[in-house]
């Protein structure tokens, strides 16, 4: 086998110009993979947080029915204390949870004392919101970081179309689930940019004070967001906890709770599947650049060497000797092509990461990209180059094996 190598590699030096060009083209389809996928990938993930960490948490439970009406925020689809202590107890008693917050959700209006809108509202406990979706204070663009009783969090729309300013009174009124209405009246703390674009209403106050608003004796919930310790393992933890609580039934023996991913509740879930069928599409591209590369090399290098075919095979070489010595000459043309491909494309992004890309997203300004290139997308790329070098090299191999060693002889 070693004396097959060293024949592959003398044959692939021997003609030096064909191998570089060749060794070339699979190294640039390599670097320009490698870049895209740790790109792409980083964005995505970048773009996931953003979501998940400043408003959806990673998974979220409502009562059976919720989301299937959340436009309307229903009030006469939120647990009782009673049902979301069981749900707590659930959660607390899951290693993998690292936070969840309740949260009262209802619609409302907005009024400055002179003008009225509408709003959406959150009822949350700060301190349990902001561990859960910790970024959420990122998205305070003025005021303080924390949130009171008496006090409100409105989006910038409201602000600006109001001309509310920090400090200001406003009022928030309310229909609660028996169809009475009631107001409050509330501080302004605190500025929130959108975490969805500019045409965001939604704004945050105090539970208690959304069950105030909302005559509630007791706090009701109408969600509950849930952050994991790990990210990687949402789909086991959404599975594990669809198990516990498939046993909270009904009178009519349904279940009572419902669990959703930030997949099922977000619109930007499918642009991240969009990411992933442009990086298989990629992928694919690589694939037919190496394909053709090595299959014409291969080619050529069969019919250039017809007469010295004939000869290895007139003093009794085997066709399966022949055969595995282009299909190394593709293997090692593979790997060479691989291993600089991932050399350059580790430098480049490097590089990358080095200048500094920076990009808005939503209403995050100048978000700054740290391309990172996971082992596994190397080994997978590298593999992809090197299984597609061989097989490329399956057919010129088959034909050369099969060559007659005296009509290979007469060729000239």
């Amino acid at each position: 086998m070693m004396n097959l190598f060293k024949i592959a590699i003398r044959n692939l030096i021997r003609y030096k110009r064909r191998t570089l060009l060749t060794a070339s083209l699979i190294t640039i389809g390599v670097v320009f993979v490698l870049v895209f996928v740790s790109i792409t990938v980083s964005f995505k993930a970048m773009m996931i947080g953003q979501i998940t960490d400043s408003m959806l948490g990673h998974f979220q439970i409502h009562r059976k029915g919720y989301v299937a009406s959340i436009d309307n925020l229903p009030l006469n689809l939120n647990m009782k204390p009673k049902a979301y202590s069981k749900i707590a107890a659930f959660l607390s008693a899951t290693p993998a949870v690292e936070a969840f917050s309740p949260r009262l959700k209802f619609g409302g209006m907005f009024s400055n004392f002179t003008e009225t809108t509408n709003i959406r509202l959150n009822g949350v406990y700060p301190e349990k919101e902001f561990q859960t979706v910790p970024l959420l204070t990122s998205r305070i663009s003025e005021g303080k970081k924390s949130l009171e009783r008496g006090e409100i969090m409105i989006p910038t729309l409201l602000a600006k179309g109001l001309k509310v300013k920090l400090g200001d009174m406003v009022v928030i009124v309310a229909t609660n689930a028996d169809g009475s209405v009631n107001g409050k009246q509330f501080t302004v703390s605190g500025i929130l940019e959108s975490a969805t674009g500019p045409g965001g209403r939604d704004g945050y106050i105090h539970i208690e004070d959304a069950a105030e608003v909302l005559r509630m004796p007791e706090a009701e919930v109408s969600e509950v967001a849930v952050r994991l310790k790990d990210f990687s393992r949402l789909p086991a933890a959404v599975r594990q906890l669809e198990g516990n609580v498939s046993g909270e039934v009904n009178k009519e023996g349904k279940p009572i709770f419902e669990v959703h991913s930030w997949e099922q509740l977000s619109p930007f879930f499918n642009i991240a599947r969009m990411i992933d069928v442009m990086t298989f599409f990629i992928k694919i591209m690589l694939i037919a650049i190496v394909l053709i590369s090595i299959m014409n090399v291969m080619i050529m290098a069969v019919y250039e060497r017809i007469r010295e075919i004939g000869t290895i095979a007139a003093i009794g070489t085997l066709p399966g000797r022949i055969r595995s010595m282009f299909i190394i000459e593709g293997f090692c043309l593979g790997v060479v092509g691989a291993v600089i491909g991932d050399i350059l494309g580790s430098v480049f992004i490097l590089i990358v990461n080095l200048l500094g890309v920076r990009f808005d997203f939503a209403q995050q300004k100048g978000m700054l990209l740290t391309a990172t290139l996971q082992p596994a997308d190397l080994l997978t790329v590298s593999g992809i180059v090197i299984v597609v070098a061989v097989a490329a090299s399956l057919q010129p191999a088959i034909k050369a094996s099969k060559m007659e060693p005296i009509e290979a002889l007469r060729h000239v």
